[in-house]
């Protein structure tokens, strides 16, 4: 989706150009906010997400399709 959007490939390298590859995916909020606290990094969204309502409408349009 990022190569799509911002049609870049953000998996080569920016240092050398060679292709990087996906080891693993950290999945558990837990985990990520612990190595978040550890490298002492803080995320700010820059807009709110969207109110409840409208999610609830997207997934019940969603289920329609499946």
């Amino acid at each position: 989706m990022i190569k799509k959007v911002y049609e870049i490939d953000p998996l080569i390298c920016p240092k050398c150009g060679g292709t990087m590859r996906i080891v693993s995916f950290i999945e558990d909020h837990k985990v990520i906010d612990k190595i978040i606290k550890h490298l002492n990094l803080t995320f700010k969204a820059t807009r709110p997400p969207p109110p409840q309502a409208q999610l609830s409408m997207a997934a019940e349009e969603l289920s329609e399709f499946i």
